[in-house]
């Protein structure tokens, strides 16, 4: 079944607006919606009916919704059940995932989120050959880089142009995003793959060090030089040289490197013998390289001998749609690594990495995934596993929202919206679904917060602590 098939939904909820409101979503996506307005009236008609979906509140007074998905279950391994509540805690989730439930949200949620959950999750009902023989992420390789968003494919495309070629190329881009594996997939996607792919780490090497590591030294020619080394550019011939921050390099390392690449030789400190050398070079930086030129502190001829290509790495942030891909490639490989059965990252848990701004990339998230495996002690990972640097990433978010206008313009009732519904959500998660508690952290009346909930797309979907 695809999720964009009709399917058989039962909704159990104790309380009626929220049944009604589910009602209504889920017909209006195509679906054949049944209401219980009880745990018992559930178990009653899951031994009537056969349903693909349940969705059923947890607190409940006669039978709560683990018990629900127990009945569920028992009477059908297959049925998907989703569990929601506005006092959902860490070990809820954990019983539920025990117990084999699809997932749990929490009390108040985005409609559009809670659509695409549903859709997901019919979607993994019957998973295509393709899927079950590949894994989740292996559609959406290239070389070393995951990802399906426009974006990524434009990347894509222009590394299969150039991969052919032997011009040199200049990857840049923020921290985090990817630039070492772009120029690796040049270079194995080229006929120079069978050669060395060396990487340079321009910011890493001693300037004392550069030159030797770079060209090598014959035995004798500075104290120390006890026998002949070889230099990296004679390492890399026939292959590629990656040079990681280039825009750290010193002037007179850069007056060399310019002769090398312009006449194909160099010489080893000490020698005598020019060498010639068939390499490829591909640069990297996370530096404004032509304001470094400008401010004349990297050479322009140089710049334009490396800058023939130039590619750009969009940050994680503009990347639509790669966020869960990323995130559950990395969920694969830190649960084999660290020998944990962790088999997916909650909703919530999603919803909440979707929000987050992510100053360092992927490589953030990767370090975020691999922290939250390590602590989580359930099956699936939970909010209280993430751990993200919230100040970097609210204040950098917030003050982008703030300044960046564009030629174009902005819908500003869109981003107002927008930025309204975030700090509402927030007072949500932090009251734990009370709207009186919400209400008085945002320092409105509740009558307003019910107003403002249902004009940002978030409707009153909370219970209210008795």
């Amino acid at each position: 079944m695809s999720g964009k098939e009709k399917a058989s939904i039962l909704v159990v909820d104790d309380e009626k607006s929220m049944r009604e409101f589910l009602d209504i979503m889920l017909t209006q996506e195509g679906h054949q919606v049944t209401l219980a307005d009880s745990g018992e009236h559930a178990c009653q008609l899951l031994d009537e009916n056969v349903f693909d979906f349940v969705i059923t509140d947890i607190c409940m007074q006669d039978i709560d919704g683990i018990g629900v998905l127990k009945k569920a279950k028992s009477l059908n391994p297959d049925t998907l059940v989703v569990l929601i509540s506005a006092f959902a805690t860490a070990d809820t989730a954990v019983d539920a995932m025990k117990e084999g439930a699809y997932d749990y949200i929490p009390k108040p949620f985005q409609v559009d989120e809670f659509k695409k959950i549903v859709r997901e999750a019919l979607k993994s009902r019957k998973p295509s050959e393709q899927a079950e023989d590949e894994g989740l992420t292996s559609r959406y390789h290239f070389g070393h880089l995951i990802g399906e968003s426009p974006q990524m494919r434009k990347v894509y495309d222009l590394i299969k142009r150039v991969a052919q070629t032997s011009t040199n190329v200049m990857i840049t881009g923020e921290s985090g995003t990817g630039k070492e594996l772009a120029a690796k997939s040049i270079h194995e996607l080229s006929e120079r793959k069978k050669k060395p792919f060396v990487v340079i780490n321009c910011a890493g090497i001693p300037e004392s060090l550069i030159e030797s590591e770079l060209f090598g030294y014959k035995k004798g020619a500075f104290t120390g030089a006890v026998s002949n080394k070889e230099g990296l550019f004679n390492m890399a011939d026939g292959g590629t040289v990656f040079f990681d921050e280039v825009g750290e390099l010193t002037p007179a390392i850069q007056v060399k490197l310019l002769r090398v690449i312009q006449e194909r030789t160099f010489t080893a400190i000490g020698g005598a013998e020019e060498k010639s050398v068939n390499v490829r070079f591909i640069s990297a930086t996370n530096k404004e390289l032509e304001e470094e030129v400008i401010k004349e502190r990297f050479r322009e001829d140089l710049y334009f001998r490396l800058n023939v290509i130039h590619i750009l790495m969009p940050p994680l942030r503009d990347r639509e749609g790669d966020l869960p891909l990323l995130a559950q490639y990395f969920l694969e490989k830190y649960s084999m690594e660290l020998d944990k059965d962790i088999k997916k990252i909650s909703a919530y848990a999603m919803d909440i990495l979707g929000r987050y701004y992510f100053p360092g990339n992927v490589r953030e998230l990767e370090n975020i995934i691999e922290r939250s495996v390590v602590l989580e002690t359930s099956n699936i990972v939970l909010p209280e596993s993430l751990t993200l640097s919230n100040f970097r990433g609210t204040k950098e978010r917030r003050s982008r929202r703030k300044y960046d206008i564009g030629p174009e313009g902005i819908d500003l009732d869109k981003a107002m919206a927008e930025f309204e519904r975030d700090y509402i959500m927030k007072a949500m998660e932090m009251a734990r679904g009370s709207k009186q508690d919400a209400a008085a952290l945002l320092g409105i009346n509740i009558r307003s917060l019910r107003y403002r909930l249902d004009k940002v797309g978030l409707q009153a979907l909370s219970k209210d602590p008795s």
